[in-house]
């Protein structure tokens, strides 16, 4: 996907329940449109003013359900992205995906599809005519300095479904519930859909040195005892050992559960760009619009790509998280 936004907001405040668990940070959603001659509207919950990353996360938009006969679904015209990783995981529909890496490939429900554009990457995102609701995340990954500017590369995994005792979990980055995923990262991660029946509490195993992040998608969901609205993001500082999940209602409820260790080194993070000062920025902005090989060339798109977005006239500063306070 690709953002043009440039003012995120502040999280939430909450006051959790702490005979139930450790302190969650709630971080709202704000919508914004996608970038293209018909642009969808996202909720974006990260990054925030007060939070940039969570682990190596740096993005989570959560988008739909969404009639696409009313709203023209996902047309997002081929688009650069350099020192980062997509992650896209869908709930229903499907999105045909292309890219300079000469990838052809679909989006589909309980699938995941990573992408890296390290050094430059050039990709489109278009839901299929056989779509009628799109609905799912598109998260994105920091690439750590030492990788950031990693060869083009795409992996494709179906993870299968992890029993849990009041739900289900399907892991697709890293290790939860006995199941790890085999799609490699530059640093440690933590990515899982976790579904929990009407009622019902799960309390999973956590790494003490993972931050972790719980999007919910639909239902009463408590997090470690702090409730969460659906589209909110509830954050959790590392040092817990297990994660309490809770559905306080009469449906199911799904979430988005993703981690890792804190991420220390601080970002930049403009358009589909990430880097690590002002002039990464401005020399793959300048890549980009000079149609340079650094970022290659999407086939098969029946359009013109994206150009991008005029540079603002102050310098951008990098960003990182505030001090890491264990949970408890």
């Amino acid at each position: 996907m690709t953002t043009t936004e440039t003012d995120p907001v502040e999280p939430r405040g909450e006051a959790p329940d702490r005979k139930a668990g450790p302190r969650v940070e709630v971080l709202p959603a704000r919508d914004v449109p996608l970038g293209g001659p018909r642009a969808m509207t996202v909720r974006r919950t990260l990054p925030q003013r007060a939070r940039t990353l969570i682990g190596a996360w740096c993005f989570v938009d959560h988008y739909g359900p969404d009639d696409v006969a009313v709203s023209g679904g996902m047309d997002v015209a081929p688009h650069p992205h350099t020192g980062l990783q997509t992650v896209s995981w869908l709930f229903s529909g499907e999105i045909e995906h292309r890219d300079s890496l000469g990838v052809h490939a679909f989006v589909r429900p309980g699938e995941l599809n990573l992408m890296t554009g390290g050094h430059g990457i050039s990709h489109s995102e278009v839901s299929t005519p056989a779509t009628t609701i799109l609905h799912g995340v598109q998260l994105w990954v920091a690439l750590p300095e030492q990788h950031r500017h990693a060869e083009r590369d795409f992996q494709h995994h179906a993870p299968e479904p992890v029993p849990l005792d009041g739900g289900e979990a399907r892991v697709f980055l890293g290790s939860l519930a006995g199941d790890t995923s085999p799609v490699p990262t530059f640093t440690p991660l933590l990515g899982a859909e976790i579904t929990l029946r009407p009622h019902a509490t799960v309390t999973l195993d956590v790494d003490p040195a993972f931050e972790h992040g719980l999007l919910v998608d639909h239902g009463d969901v408590r997090m470690a005892g702090t409730p969460l609205r659906p589209a909110e993001l509830g954050y959790l500082a590392p040092g817990a050992t297990t994660l309490t999940l809770a559905n306080t209602g009469d449906a199911p409820a799904r979430t988005v559960l993703i981690g890792g260790p804190p991420f220390e080194e601080q970002i930049v993070m403009w358009w589909n760009f990430i880097g690590r000062n002002h002039q990464d920025i401005v020399e793959a902005r300048e890549a980009w619009q000079n149609g340079s090989d650094r970022f290659g060339s999407v086939t098969g798109y029946p359009g013109d790509r994206l150009p991008a977005p005029v540079l603002p006239g102050t310098t951008l500063t990098p960003r990182g998280n505030p001090p890491v306070h264990q949970a408890g």
